[in-house]
């Protein structure tokens, strides 16, 4: 009876030795993978800074690329009258003209001034279609 006894509680040091073990290596685990999730966030919080930080800056460079666009839009409508304008011109039609440029009566040679250009007019018809 008494060996019984004293082998329970060796048997019962051992399972709670055991359990205290288990306890500290669940700590220790949890503690790593705590450790762990810091520094993750930490990185992630680095790369959306980033992140943001390119954002604005794509954003300022989108403003600006449509502030061209819209200024490149205004130049390709100017181009196209005049255009148009040195097609009525060379046609042999004597139809009245109905483009804009035509009706506020543009000269070629004002035409090639809003070119930023003085080159002599070869008097051919243009087809406008071909251009783009």
């Amino acid at each position: 009876m008494e060996r019984r006894r004293k082998r329970r509680k060796e048997s019962n040091r051992e399972s709670a030795r055991r359990s205290r073990l288990k306890k500290q290596q669940h700590l220790d685990d949890l503690t790593s993978q705590v450790k762990q999730l810091k520094d993750q966030n930490k990185q992630l919080s680095m790369a959306l800074s980033i992140t943001s930080q390119n954002l604005v800056a794509v954003q300022a460079q989108n403003s600006v690329m449509q502030t061209q666009k819209m200024e490149l839009d205004s130049r390709l409508g100017a181009l196209t009258e005049i255009l148009c304008y040195m097609n009525a011109i060379t046609s042999t039609s004597t139809s009245a003209p109905t483009n804009p440029a035509m009706v506020n009566n543009i000269t070629s040679s004002s035409a090639y001034y809003l070119l930023g250009a003085s080159c002599t007019w070869n008097h051919q018809p243009i087809d406008l279609y071909q251009c783009f």
